[in-house]
């Protein structure tokens, strides 16, 4: 631990929230192939804006949501974030959640190999069955053919 850890807050990360979680595992969705499109941004955005435990806070506290999603991200990395967000979301999220992510990984119509495996790991850490995991995969599949 360095001299200005406890000062700048870097000692101890915050404990992650549902709201926090939720949100980091979406960046990650969106992340997961190295470049975030328009058309997943746009996905992000719909999506937050629609769920029910984002619907009264105003944007600024919505910002603050992705900031902490960020940090986390920035500071453990990728996988280890992941982790982290799928133990602080609680279980009845976690299909919810699936479910959104791999909308957001059907965003822009093209599912790359890290996309793939980015389902995979968020389908384990979430401890989803393979068979719901395709279940939800094969929904949003066909809410994105129209």
């Amino acid at each position: 631990m360095g001299l200005f850890d406890d000062a700048f807050g870097e000692s101890k990360p915050d404990k992650l929230n549902k709201e926090v979680a939720f949100l980091g595992i979406l960046m990650l969705a969106d992340y997961s192939d190295g470049t975030v499109s328009d058309d997943e941004m746009q996905g992000f955005v719909t999506a937050v804006s629609r769920m029910k435990m984002y619907r009264d806070l105003t944007g600024d506290q919505v910002n603050r949501l992705i900031d902490r999603g960020n940090k986390v991200i920035r500071q453990k990395g990728p996988e280890e974030a992941l982790k982290l967000f799928a133990q602080a979301l609680p279980e009845p999220l976690h299909r919810a959640v699936f479910a959104n992510a791999v909308n957001q990984v059907l965003a822009d119509g093209v599912v790359e190999d890290e996309e793939k495996e980015f389902i995979q790991n968020l389908r384990r850490a979430l401890g989803l069955s393979g068979d719901d995991a395709n279940m939800i995969a094969k929904v949003i599949m066909w809410k994105n053919q129209g």
